[in-house]
């Protein structure tokens, strides 16, 4: 049902809670995730939205459509919305850094080919430098962990090289390789490399797109753009799956794959076939901040943690470049 348009007071009063709502709307395109994303119930998101939109005398939602979608005027408020949210971010962060450089939450963002990988290892070693730090994890694909960069949501991310954007400082944290796996009795086990052409030849499972590990192993074999169709099915099937669930069915004989050597465990080494791509590939891990708004201490005691991991020999399949 069309809505008519909310009619504007006199005086207007705006919230920076009620402009996270509406960011955070215009971001997820439905208002139950977004209600999920700011820790309230969806009614409450609702009506303070609707309460802004009679205040403001403007409709910034259209709530006709499958998904929510953003009005031409709700676009530009939106937009300046972003706008003072991170100026008022940036003023807390100011006052909190002034008092104690570590007393402000470090929220840190890793992409899910690494978060389980590294965080068991790192962050000990990160709790024993400061242990009065406190971090702020998230997952997510890069493009999205970027956007919450951009935004001040995190103060750093850890991704996959190549990783250029405008305004972004990057510290490489260490290099790995890229390993085929396959089930045991497989062919390539009297292989010493596995190359594009053999994998090609395989039912290779992957992970969805919008992964960089994913795009990394198409670049090395592009003919896995070109699916068998037999394959589709299962392969598609997959795609939503985390690497964990896809080394299990490899496990089961339903493909192969290819892992990032820091997700390689000693049980896979006996349950596995594992060898390395030829040409050898190498992924880099990277630890990226935003330049106008760093935080060298905490930034600084998260480089010491992964060496201190690194010299412990906590990731033994990650190296210094």
């Amino acid at each position: 049902m069309h809505r008519p348009p909310p009619t504007v007071r006199a005086e207007v009063r705006v919230t920076l809670q009620e402009l996270k709502y509406i960011v955070t709307v215009a971001r997820e395109r439905h208002f139950g995730r977004a209600a999920k994303a700011c820790f309230v119930s969806q009614p409450a998101l609702s009506a303070a939205v609707r309460k802004l939109e009679d205040e403001l005398g403007v409709v910034l939602f259209d709530r006709d459509t499958p998904t929510v979608s953003v009005t031409p005027h709700g676009a530009l408020i939106v937009a300046q919305a972003q706008r003072t949210l991170e100026a008022a971010h940036e003023v807390e962060r100011l006052a909190r850094a002034a008092q104690d450089p570590l007393a402000m939450p470090f929220g840190l963002g890793l992409i899910y080919t690494i978060c389980p990988y590294l965080l068991p290892h790192w962050v000990p070693e990160l709790q024993a430098l400061a242990p009065q730090l406190q971090l702020l994890l998230q997952e997510g694909l890069t493009a999205q962990l970027l956007e919450r960069l951009n935004h001040g949501e995190l103060d750093a991310i850890v991704v996959a090289e190549p990783f250029d954007e405008p305004g972004i400082e990057t510290r490489l944290l260490y290099e790995e390789t890229l390993l085929a796996a396959a089930p045991l009795g497989h062919a390539w086990q009297d292989a010493e490399v596995v190359t594009a052409a053999m994998l090609a030849r395989e039912t290779v499972l992957l992970l969805t797109p919008g992964h960089c590990f994913r795009d990394q192993v198409l670049q090395a074999c592009p003919d896995l753009n070109r699916e068998p169709p037999a394959a589709s099915a299962l392969v598609q099937a997959l795609r939503n799956s985390s690497l964990t669930t896809i080394r299990h069915m490899v496990m089961a004989g339903a493909g192969v794959t290819v892992l990032p050597a820091t997700a390689v465990t000693i049980a896979d080494h006996m349950q596995l076939v594992l060898r390395p791509l030829a040409p050898a590939q190498h992924r880099q891990v990277v630890l990226a901040w935003r330049r106008a708004a760093a935080r060298p201490k905490p930034l600084l005691l998260l480089l010491q943690a992964l060496d201190n991991a690194l010299d412990h020999g906590r990731l033994p399949s990650a190296r210094r470049s």
